[in-house]
């Protein structure tokens, strides 16, 4: 496809200009969806490991002293974490739901867990994790 000479300049024809905008958005129609699909991949995984990281400094604490520690604070204070992480889904520190022991007189971290709604790609709650 040439440029046509009208008025003495060169320009695109309008069925030019929409062949190009329809392959374009022919382009989008197929690369959005995979897009957004790894930024949910993306999100789960980094949910996944800042769990096993909040759990695995839980154990290594009460390895250490004998009890859980009182909040999630604690760990950082004693420096078995830098910061409490984000959890991605919601993109926030504040909203993992603490799971307290048994044995109140341990204290008062257990177990962590998502404080996110909603389902995952493959079909769990993310307050199951």
């Amino acid at each position: 496809m040439g440029l046509p000479i009208v008025n003495g300049k060169r320009g695109f024809t309008l069925i030019e200009l929409l062949v190009v905008m329809t392959i374009i958005a022919l382009l989008l129609t197929i690369a959005v969806p995979r897009y957004f699909g790894s930024i949910d991949r993306t999100k789960e995984s980094v949910l996944h490991e800042n769990l096993a990281t909040l759990r695995e400094s839980i154990d290594k604490y009460y390895s250490d002293t004998g009890k859980y520690p009182g909040s999630l604070d604690d760990l950082v204070k004693l420096k078995y974490l830098r910061k409490v992480p984000v959890d991605p889904v919601t993109d926030s520190a504040a909203t993992w739901t603490i799971v307290p022991p048994d044995d109140t007189q341990k204290g008062g971290v257990f177990d962590v867990k998502s404080g996110a709604y909603g389902k995952a790609r493959d079909g769990t709650t993310y307050g199951d994790w």
